[in-house]
């Protein structure tokens, strides 16, 4: 797509996602995702992250700009988060520097940086995927 733009920085400020009261990562080394049309995307090293409060799910997208994306839901004592995080395995090289790298919908969690609380985007994901 003509105009189409991915771009990858380091973000040093500590970001932490959150949901329904409960840490799920939290990190001075995630790297930003900017692309066009979608809110920054905050990818964390699967070390900042609780991964055992995930559980994989069948759900695979395929992005043109990224690759194909792995799934994973999560489930906090209030509710259970269907598809809530996602990871590019084996992104195209475009998306290469966020390999391996975990992903929440800031849609539908909530992020700080720097200790202030971030607004929730309203995007297509801003409402649960169905289970």
């Amino acid at each position: 797509m003509e105009g189409h733009r991915v771009e990858i920085r380091d973000e040093p400020r500590r970001v932490v996602v959150s949901v329904d009261g409960v840490e799920l990562a939290a990190s001075s080394r995630t790297r930003v995702l900017l692309e066009t049309g979608l809110p920054p995307r905050y990818y964390f090293p699967r070390a900042d992250v609780h991964v055992e409060s995930l559980e994989a799910t069948r759900t695979e997208t395929v992005c043109p700009f990224k690759g194909q994306a792995s799934y994973w839901s999560v489930r906090t004592p209030a509710d259970e988060h269907h598809d809530l995080v996602w990871s590019y395995e084996h992104p195209i090289e475009a998306a290469e520097r966020v390999a391996g790298y975990l992903c929440f919908y800031n849609e539908r969690v909530d992020v700080t940086i720097d200790g202030a609380l971030q607004a929730r985007p309203e995007t297509p994901w801003s409402r649960a995927a169905a289970p």
